[in-house]
Formats: C-alpha cells, structure tokens, sequence
C-alpha cells in the first residue's frame, strides 16, 4: 500500500522506466548498478541519516546476502529466491547479535565497532573453503521466474529497480509511520525520546536490522547480475563507500541514497576512464578524488546535496490534517486523590549532595510550583521523578505504585510528561511531527504495519490530536513548520503541546515560561487553568514570580537541595525564610 502519492515519485517511475531505451547496453548495466548501490545506501539514510547511528560496516551485510544466496544457488542447487529468504535471514540474524552487543555504545565508540567486524567480516568470507576463499564464486546463476531468466542486461535493469523501487516505497512509509517518527526522534540524544515512552534501544536495533536487509537485498541481486563474487567487493572501502552515498546525496531523505549512488558510480566510472590518461600511476588517485569530492561536499552541503536543494525551492505546505476520532483517553483520578508522593529523596553526584532529605505530595487536580534559586535542585527533583536520574535514597510513588528508579519509559507509559529546562525538540522535524511524538504510547502500530502503510487510521486520529494541541497552544498556524526555526519562547509553547498529546495524569513542566512575552504568558497560565479545571495535574518549575504566584495552588521551596517551605503563595511570600534565600527581601 501507499501511504501519499508522491509526483516526483511518480516522475522518477516514468524516467525509470523508459531510461534504458535512451541509453545502450553498457549505460544499461551501470544504471542497474546504481539501484543496487542505492539499496545498500537506502539502509544507511535509514540508520545514519535519519536515526543517527554511523556505520561504516554495510558492506558486510551486502555480503552476506551475496554469498548466503551464491552458495546456496551453486554448492546446494537451491533457487534464488530460496537464496533472497536465506540472505535475509542470515543478515536479520547477524543484525539482530551485532546490534545487542553494540547498540548501546555511545560516541566514537559505535562506529569503530562498525569497522571492527566489517573487517571481520572480510577476512571471514576470504578464509572459508566452503566460499571459495579469496577466488569467490562463480557461475552463480541467474534468477527466473515463471519460465523467465532475468539474465539479460535490460532484464536485470528491470528487476534491480523494481526490487529497489519497493524497497524505497515501504521506506518512506516507514518513516511516516509511528515507529519511522520514533527512529527520528533518536537523533540528539535519547532523553528526550525515553520521557515519551519510547524504547530507544529497541528503535536503535530495529533500524539497524532494517539497515542490514536492504544491504542483503542489495547483496542478492548483485550476486545474481553479476554471477560471481569474490570478497574484494565487502571490504570495508565499499562500506565506507555505500557511507560516503547516502551523505553525498542527503543523509535524511531516502532519494539521496539514489542520487548519491548515481552521482558516485559515475564519477568512479568516469575517474576509471580519465585519470589513466594522466599517467601511469594516476589510475590509483581514484580515493584522493573521492576524498576531496567528500570534503568539499561538507564545506558545502553539509547535510547533503537534496536538502542544499530544497531550502532554495518554495515549499508547498500540505493540508491542514482533517478531523479525525478522538484517541482513547486515560481515566482521570478523582479530584483531590493523592496522585505523587515524595519520601526522603535524595540524589548525589560524587561528593555533593545535590537534593537532601526532600518530602513533598501532589494531589490530582492541583497545580504546585517549585521554587528555588539557581542550583537548588529544582530540575534535579525533576529528573528523579521523571525516571531520567535514580535516587540516591527516598521513593516516589504515582497514584500509589512505586516508581522509584523505573526507566523514564515506563514512567511514562504510567502517565507522567515532562518539558525540559533547556528545550529538546527536534528542530528537523516539523511542529506536527514534534507534537505526534508525544502521543506515541498512545499509538499501537508496528514496523510492518507502518512499512505496509496499514496504520492509515491510527496516523489519522494521532496526527488530529496533534493538530488539536498545538492549536490549544497557540501554534495551529503553522504546523509544518520546522521546529528549529521557532524563537526559543515558543519551542518551550512546542514542548507543552507535545506533553499534552500524551494524554497524561500528571504534567511536569520546568520553566515553560521562560522566554515568553507578557501577552504568552498569560495566554500560558489561562491554558494551565483550563487544563486544572478539566482534572490535569500540573508539577512546575519557575522562576517568574508573578506567573507562579497568580497560578498555582501550592508552593514548594528549595534551597540547596533542602525543602525550606511548603504552603499556599500568600504564605509563602510572607516567609521571611524565603524572602531571604530567594525572593531578595520583604515583599
């Protein structure tokens, strides 16, 4: 199924399809190169561009497939399509190990793994008997269906492009799906992703096992055009390679993973030509042009060549997302029901004791602010409830369940949302996109629904829910905005319509007004009411004292880490203690 028909899709079909007729036979064989270039590539926007995670190891997983269907199709006499079952399986598998041993490493630390058992690799598929050693295979043969060889040239074209054609069509459908806006959301970091329900490390490996069987489907079809292999083509340069196409092309847009492939396999075609004519030794300058051809493209298109594009061609905004059934709402608590309870919690950081002995309730219904001057724990409570930091000592409970030291995930999942004090968005994303994060665990389609576009209904109602909040914020008017381009006052507006879309009980905001003007602000605390009246409970953080006093029901002093004073704002701002640790004197 497709989720939207795309005209340049479309267009791109039509000159696909009539291309080998304008070109001769050897123009024929490099296109179809291309598309298998392309696939490799696709899995790369997908897990680099897009998720974040570097590889330079996909050359490994293109051999994989390869030799899984080359051995099978010769040595046993198997069909190739048994051969394309088997590579999958076989890349899937190794994918599925590979990731949960590495997956979680962070910094530099996940890519030289990549290049560690892409070399492996290399070594391995030269070393086997059973592969051929460093000869390879060959008399691979081709793949037929129904009577039919695709052996020849044009042949194979067709079957290159229709295999790459679906494999990119259930790409972009992943990417508009539920589980396609969790992968984007891993770029940046995870903190933000795991405070809305979201299991990074199981998107991270998801996406990394879809990275892995486009590179195999990539792999079976040059096995079966090509008709023999050899490891030369798995070493870790082609990975580097297939790495180099889908940044050249635009990491974050699966049409760079074709136009990178294009733009690479002709200028290495064209270099294979030319440069021997400088010289004897000038054929062997190939990876210093490359290598100056990818710096150039960093100084100048950094995040590719389709994005350099795009931002230069006027954007036609879609639609306005039609009216949708309401998603399924949590039962709210009563009013007045205990919803959070703090007992003795307590966080350090080495020798500093940054929250000491902190007790405090909320009931449902009530809004409490919590007050302090900069560095007395006021994000660090936070980052205890909300499941980012463990406590040292204490325990919290939500609606009487335990939460103390729960992922932020599952703390989510119980019905807590959170803003950050320094915003986390995803500035690539749009403001629809940033707030249909939000309702994530409200969503239940997977990765196959999403890349079959079977989830058509559910994006429906996810995406009028989103619409719905960012119109209640103030927002509605641009929801295809990107995120990046809103001034800071209004991405903190962003973060509260994204926590709104969670549907939940209990709402943390720290510092949502910060960066506001006067006229937002108020528009701000008369949300904060009407979202009091409708049972929201509501757990904030401020530092402007006239928004805080004229909101909130209850206040809550802290003062290096200690609770200095508890009770209504009248009380609290006649408290000398406060007066002297915080508000700078008599009111």
């Amino acid at each position: 199924m497709i989720r939207r028909l795309n005209p340049v899709a479309i267009a791109c079909v039509v000159v696909l399809a009539v291309l080998p007729a304008l070109v001769g036979p050897y123009g024929v064989t490099l296109l179809s190169y291309i598309g298998m270039s392309a696939l490799a590539a696709l899995g790369l926007v997908l897990l680099t561009g897009v998720g974040g995670l570097t590889s330079f190891g996909q050359a490994a997983f293109v051999g994989i497939g390869a030799y899984a269907t080359a051995w099978l199709t010769t040595a046993a006499g198997g069909s190739p399509w048994l051969g394309l079952v088997l590579g999958l399986v076989l890349a899937g598998s190794v994918a599925l190990v590979l990731g949960a041993a590495t997956l979680r490493l962070s910094g530099h630390l996940l890519p030289l793994s990549t290049i560690a058992w892409g070399l492996a690799f290399y070594f391995l598929f030269g070393n086997l008997d059973v592969l051929g050693r460093h000869n390879g295979i060959s008399a691979i043969p081709p793949v037929g269906l129904g009577g039919f060889s695709f052996q020849s040239a044009m042949a194979s074209y067709y079957l290159v492009w229709t295999m790459t054609g679906g494999a990119f069509l259930l790409a972009a459908n992943l990417l508009g799906s539920r589980q396609g806006r969790a992968i984007r959301s891993l770029r940046g970091g995870t903190a933000m992703a795991e405070s809305l329900g979201i299991d990074t490390f199981r998107v991270r490996l998801a996406a990394f096992v879809v990275c892995a069987l486009c590179a195999a489907l990539s792999g079976w079809l040059f096995a079966h055009v090509q008709r023999v292999i050899s490891p030369t083509a798995f070493d870790i340069g082609p990975g580097i390679e297939y790495l180099f196409m889908a940044m050249l092309g635009g990491a974050g847009h699966i049409g760079g993973a074709v136009l990178g492939a294009a733009l690479v396999t002709l200028a290495r075609d064209a270099l294979q030509d030319y440069l021997p004519l400088f010289g004897p030794g000038a054929g062997q300058a190939e990876v210093v042009v490359f290598s100056v051809l990818f710096i150039l493209v960093l100084q100048t298109a950094r995040g590719g060549i389709i994005p350099a594009v795009a931002r230069r061609l006027p954007r036609r905004p879609p639609p306005i997302p039609p009216a949708a059934p309401p998603l399924p709402r949590r039962t709210p608590p009563a009013p007045g029901t205990m919803l959070l309870e703090m007992e003795g919690l307590e966080r350090r950081f080495g020798g500093l004791l940054a929250v000491s002995d902190v007790s405090f309730s909320l009931r449902a219904g009530e809004i409490l602010g919590l007050i302090g001057p900069n560095g007395a724990g006021k994000s660090t409570i936070f980052n205890l409830l909300a499941g980012s930091l463990r406590p040292s000592a204490g325990r919290v409970r939500l609606l009487g369940r335990d939460i103390t030291g729960l992922p932020a995930r599952r703390i989510a999942a119980l019905g807590l949302a959170r803003t950050f004090q320094h915003v986390r968005l995803r500035p690539s994303m749009t403001l629809l996109d940033n707030v249909m994060l939000g309702a994530h665990l409200r969503g239940h389609a997977g990765l196959l629904r999403g890349a079959l576009a079977l989830d058509a209904a559910e994006e429906r109602r996810i995406r009028a829910e989103a619409m719905r909040q960012l119109c209640r914020v103030g927002l509605g008017d641009a929801p295809y905005e990107l995120a990046g381009n809103l001034p800071l006052g209004r991405q903190r507006v962003l973060e509260v319509a994204r926590a709104l879309a969670a549907d939940p009980l209990l709402i943390v905001l720290d510092e949502p007004a910060a960066g506001l003007r006067r006229l937002e602000k108020m528009a701000l605390a008369e949300l904060l009411r009407a979202l009091r009246q409708e049972g929201m409970t509501i757990l904030l953080v401020e530092h402007d004292m006239d928004f805080v006093m004229g909101l909130v029901d209850r206040i809550v002093v802290l003062d290096f880490g200690v609770k200095l004073a508890e009770g209504l704002p009248a009380d609290i701002r006649a408290d000398a203690r406060v007066q002297e640790a915080y508000l700078g004197g008599v009111a």
